[in-house]
């Protein structure tokens, strides 16, 4: 695994990492790692994720007659 040294942080930023890490139980060297695998390195979505988003689309519209809509159009 690499090493990475960063030089020259403004003490204000390294208290508000510090306070983070502290916040997450975490040492600021694996809050840095966490923060650039969030950011770098994002994790990928499940499909199952999807569920229910846009309902509220769909609310008090019959699916079925929706569809029997949309095949009698392609004819």
């Amino acid at each position: 695994m690499a090493t990475l040294n960063v030089k020259n942080v403004p003490d204000a930023l390294y208290e508000a990492l510090k306070s983070r890490a502290e916040s997450r139980h975490r040492s600021v060297a694996q809050e840095v790692t966490h923060i650039l695998s969030e950011v770098l390195a994002p994790q990928r979505l499940s499909i199952l994720e999807l569920e229910g988003l846009g309902k509220e689309l769909w609310s008090g519209v019959d699916a079925g007659r929706y569809v029997d809509g949309e095949r009698a159009s392609w004819d």
